[in-house]
């Protein structure tokens, strides 16, 4: 008869936290969402974790190349340990790659940004980016988060769920990102209504300005998927959007085994994509 213990999940009760992974997590946690780069006060005060203890914990985290500081020694950034542990999620994500020779495609038939990204929380964050080939292009990166409400990745999501799941969802009230971001409660319902009506959500200068996106989901996958196209409002000239919208629309067909993009005839991309179908079957 075997004689070990009964999980904590299997018994029903909650697992206990270890507090020193607790605190590496928390301190990962908050480097990997600032801009600044805080200092041992600023970040004790945050995490409420004694100076004394969060002093050796960055000084060992440091040595492993998880934190690195700047040329004072005094303020703290993320390591490009990170980096590697977290690029390898998205390298590794089926959805993530079964979309990559779509990502392509969409890339090469406009020539402007591509993201995928994935709603995780309020916010929504980039698995993948294909960047733009003009010399005015959309500044973004690999992790980044942008709060879902103002991101029109996060609402083409947010638009194929129920009304009170953007309720719990979002962190209300919403923050403001621009002038233009939606932060009442019943004009973003009517953005998503209209979203959900046409089958794609589009922005102008919401969440970023100068920028204009629209986006679809992504059917089939684990998770709370979209794909978009991010492209300074210089060149969205009238019906940019709506061309844009039907190559999205176009490629969430072909990630669904429904369709084969036009005008994507290359060897790669067919193999690739008779792969994802195969899969599938």
């Amino acid at each position: 008869m075997s004689t070990d213990p009964t999980p904590p999940a299997e018994s029903g009760r909650t697992p206990t936290p270890v507090k020193s992974a607790d605190r590496v997590l928390l301190v990962l946690e908050s480097l990997g969402s600032r801009r600044d780069r805080p200092t041992l006060t600023m970040l004790s005060d945050e995490l409420g974790i004694p100076l004394s203890s969060l002093h050796g914990l960055l000084r060992t985290m440091q040595n492993r190349g998880w934190v690195e500081t700047d040329e004072t020694g005094s303020r703290y950034s993320i390591g490009v340990r990170a980096l590697l542990i977290g690029s390898a999620y998205a390298r590794e994500d089926e959805a993530v790659v079964a979309a990559r020779a779509v990502m392509d495609w969409l890339s090469d038939e406009t020539g402007e940004t591509v993201h995928y990204g994935r709603l995780e929380g309020s916010d929504v964050v980039y698995l993948a980016k294909r960047e733009s080939k003009f010399a005015v292009r959309v500044h973004s990166s690999i992790g980044q988060r942008i709060p879902a409400h103002a991101a029109s990745l996060g609402k083409a999501i947010l638009a194929e769920q129920p009304e009170d799941f953007a309720v719990k969802t979002l962190s209300w009230p919403l923050v403001s990102l621009t002038p233009n971001t939606i932060v009442e409660r019943e004009a973003l319902f009517g953005d998503l209504a209209r979203s959900r009506e046409r089958g794609y959500a589009a922005e102008r200068e919401e969440s970023d300005t100068g920028l204009g996106c629209v986006a679809v989901t992504v059917a089939d996958t684990a998770h709370l998927d979209a794909l978009s196209f991010a492209v300074p409002v210089a060149r969205l000239e009238e019906g940019r959007i709506e061309e844009l919208a039907g190559l999205l629309l176009e490629a969430k067909a072909v990630l669904a085994g429904t369709a084969t993009p036009r005008g994507a005839r290359s060897p790669e991309f067919l193999g690739n994509l008779t792969a994802l179908n195969d899969k599938r079957e």
